[in-house]
């Protein structure tokens, strides 16, 4: 089996990819090193890949290609990630790495004999929705330029399977969390600030709440979705661990056994309030279920940063 995944230095690509060479796939990892946080963490995350003979790593960016490798799977987890970047300029920015170089992946390969194209989406599509917990056909709204563009992508995936017969799986993750999260998301910010005893600034009041999934589920659910005979579907995969950032904050202070210094601050443009996905539809299409709760997720996270 070969399989192609796009963004392979990233925090969730970078973990797919070791599960993929595990499981007997040569794999072919693309990422282009943009700049949204440090070069240094990216090649630290395939460092372990990298001794794999099975493993071809090419710094390309995608939008500059014209040709991509033969596959059997496509994973693209690659994207301009992060909700509070993506307006004014910027958006550019997200428009060219989330809605055209998904495009530019599906145009290549609408024509070959592919086994399935997993696309890594959002939960930001949905927005700020009071329907909980949400479903896959809850409204999409969404309430920053980031999940317009997720959204915008998706849809482009749809598009293919239906005109092309692409065939195409979209996975709309909920608040990934675990070893090698990006330096920007709450709980890596969080637990670095207990263990240093520094101040957490916390947006808004604290009460507001996420699904947080642990990211060996959401590789899990990756595989799931390729192996499947299910195309042109979408999925929620969420981890069953709504909480509140300030309950986070007390369980993250027990695990680490250090005070939590809390200063709240205003909320930002494009947070939703909740999130809380209902997997029900990917229970039963392609067998997830989420292994791994909020307290063990955060000892595996805490120990892995202490024992690096």
């Amino acid at each position: 089996m070969r399989s192609l995944v796009t963004g392979c230095t990233g925090f969730i690509g970078s973990h797919l990819t070791e599960k993929l060479l595990r499981e007997g796939h040569e794999v072919i990892g693309i990422d282009c090193f943009t700049d949204y946080y440090s070069r240094e963490i990216k090649e630290n995350n395939i460092q372990k890949a990298l001794s794999d003979k099975n493993f071809t790593f090419l710094e390309k960016d995608i939008i500059n290609l014209s040709t991509f490798p033969e596959v059997d799977y496509v994973f693209h987890q690659a994207a301009q990630a992060g909700v509070r970047a993506s307006w004014g300029k910027s958006f550019e920015i997200y428009t060219e790495n989330n809605i055209l170089v998904t495009q530019k992946l599906l145009e290549y390969y609408k024509d070959r004999n592919l086994n399935k194209f997993v696309f890594a989406s959002s939960s930001s599509i949905y927005g700020n929705t009071d329907e909980l917990p949400i479903l896959e056909d809850t409204q999409k709204k969404p309430f920053s330029p980031y999940g317009v563009t997720k959204l915008a992508a998706e849809n482009l995936c749809l598009l293919y399977y239906m005109n092309y017969g692409t065939p195409t799986v979209s996975l709309r993750y909920f608040t990934v969390y675990g070893p090698r999260q990006r330096p920007d998301m709450g709980i890596n910010k969080f637990v670095h600030a207990v263990l240093n005893e520094d101040r957490i600034e916390v947006y808004g009041d604290g009460n507001q709440t996420r699904d947080f999934t642990f990211i060996s589920d959401v590789v899990e659910a990756n595989l799931l979705a390729a192996y499947s005979d299910v195309i042109g579907e979408y999925f929620n995969i969420g981890g069953g661990s709504r909480i509140s950032v300030n309950d986070l904050l007390k369980l993250i202070e027990k695990v680490v056994g250090k005070d939590v210094h809390i200063k709240y601050i205003e909320m930002q443009k494009g947070d939703v309030q909740h999130t809380f996905a209902d997997v029900t539809k990917a229970e039963k299409m392609i067998g997830y279920k989420s292994v791994i709760g909020i307290e063990q997720g955060i000892i595996k996270y805490v120990y892995s940063i202490t024992n690096e």
